[in-house]
């Protein structure tokens, strides 16, 4: 599926949420981007991150090689091949602050090519 068939059905608060993690993974490295029905997968050798549409929000799977707290986490944090999930609820780009940040970055270079 392309960028443009993935955002032509999906909510409106889903495309710039996509556009602040892209944006910040991608001034880290190259990153490979995956559009399918449930979500948008990012990769780097291994999945660093998930994007899933929700109704009024974008849950944002982010996978790291250690748990971390955060207040925007809203599910328990699994184990995971060697990795731990962490679901962070995103309703708007500003949510994505200086701690999910530094976040996506350990998991990009977590997830080595």
């Amino acid at each position: 599926m392309s960028e443009e068939e993935y955002f032509a059905s999906g909510p409106a608060h889903e495309r710039p949420v996509f556009e602040a993690v892209r944006a910040h993974l991608e001034a880290l490295g190259p990153v490979h981007i995956e559009f399918a029905s449930v979500g948008i997968f990012l990769k780097r050798g291994r999945t660093i991150a998930e994007l899933r549409p929700m109704t009024k929000w974008v849950a944002l799977w982010l996978l790291l090689p250690r748990p971390v707290q955060h207040r925007l986490i809203v599910r328990k944090v699994m184990p995971y091949h060697g990795r731990y999930v962490h679901v962070v609820n995103l309703s708007a780009p500003d949510d994505l602050d200086e701690d999910l940040r530094g976040w996506l970055t350990e998991a990009y270079l977590a997830a080595s090519a």
